[in-house]
């Protein structure tokens, strides 16, 4: 239903409209009591073996939605209704900002993938921040809080920045990240280079240490697919010797060349982060990277064309405790979490593998 639902109605849509009102649904949907416990029953049943622990929160599945679908966190427990196990709202900037100019989302259906330069678009930290301390949730997921630079902040105050987004919204995380891999905000990849990110994350930690007491907010970094490997390899020592607690693996890209895209040339030329389908295999590649170099000593969440349960088996198996996917929930629709969940339950029960802890890394450790 939903393929000629989206080829009906989604697709005769501007991408950034059609965006807009999918939330606008899902938020509606979510605030019926009947409607939204029907509607969790059908896709979001529970799978007892895809039960995970990760960065020391219990969670239902290993399967969330990435940042960038709720920017503004408006749509929390819709999404959690629809099956996503944790989800990462965000990107949120120290300050409010409108984004880049439209039009700044670009469809590329034949690749099953976008391409957007949204530019942080989003309310900014006080009023995020405002929305989550009035929440009260209506079903179980992990909240996890994504935060960027603010467009106009110069890159040598950038700390100063995102300080002030992980004192307001650290509260009100279950983890917290610090994005520095957007391609889409003028310098923000410089912030990657361990120079500048060592005293970021630094930071960081402190700030929300600061803010919550009772408990340790974990903290991640998403990295960029287009990093060199020795790059890749730098990110990863930096996150032991600081004790990060995870590292996001990837980001969209810039590239275009080698990707096999089929879509007109047009729009394939438009500036801006490639996701989806065409990034797998890379994404793939820096989290085989990222898992040999740094064990189980830091947590790993592979994202980047995700696309079915195999996807999601791939990055298990590369070394990835949670996975999360965002493009292709786009093509594929509501009924997308549930299947994945299901693919995966039948993949772990069909492998040599106990529980989804054995899983992870194997590939990598059957290599080394």
């Amino acid at each position: 239903m939903y393929p000629l639902f989206f080829r009906l109605v989604f697709s005769r849509l501007a991408p950034e409209r059609a965006h807009h009102l999918a939330v606008r649904w899902i938020r509606l949907v979510a605030r019926v009591p009947v409607l939204r416990t029907f509607v969790a029953a059908a896709l979001a049943p529970r799978h007892k073996e895809l039960r995970t622990e990760a960065l020391g929160l219990r969670l239902h599945s290993p399967f969330g939605l990435a940042a960038g679908f709720d920017k503004n966190a408006l749509a929390i427990d819709g999404l959690a209704m629809l099956g996503f196990d944790h989800v990462e709202i965000g990107t949120v900037t120290g300050e409010p900002q409108p984004g880049n100019p439209r039009k700044r989302l670009f469809r590329l259906v034949q690749d099953r993938a976008l391409i957007n330069r949204m530019g942080f678009n989003n309310e900014g930290s006080a009023a995020v921040a405002a929305r989550l301390a009035a929440r009260t949730p209506v079903f179980r997921t992990v909240l996890g809080v994504n935060i960027g630079k603010t467009k106009v902040v110069p890159e040598e105050e950038a700390a100063a920045d995102y300080v002030k987004s992980a004192e307001r919204l650290a509260p009100h995380a279950d983890y917290l990240v610090v994005n520095v891999s957007s391609p889409n905000t003028p310098g923000l990849r410089n912030l990657q280079a361990t120079q500048a990110l060592r005293p970021l994350l630094t930071a960081v930690r402190e700030a929300a240490d600061r803010a919550v007491t009772g408990r340790r907010v974990p903290l991640l970094v998403k990295i960029a697919p287009d990093l060199a490997d020795e790059d890749v390899d730098a990110v990863a020592d930096l996150a032991v010797e600081l004790g990060l607690d995870g590292i996001i693996a990837t980001n969209t890209t810039v590239a275009r060349e080698g990707l096999g895209l089929r879509a007109d040339p047009s729009v394939t030329a438009e500036t801006g982060g490639l996701s989806g389908a065409p990034l797998k295999e890379r994404s793939l590649e820096v989290l085989r990277r990222l898992h040999a170099r740094v064990g189980d000593r830091v947590t790993l969440v592979g994202v980047g064309g995700i696309e079915d349960a195999e996807d999601a088996w791939r990055r298990i198996l590369a070394g990835a405790t949670l996975v999360q996917g965002y493009s292709a929930f786009i093509y594929q629709g509501p009924f997308w979490a549930r299947g994945i969940h299901k693919g995966l339950a039948a993949r772990l029960r069909s492998s040599p593998y106990a529980t989804l802890a054995d899983a992870v890394g194997a590939d990598v450790r059957k290599h080394a």
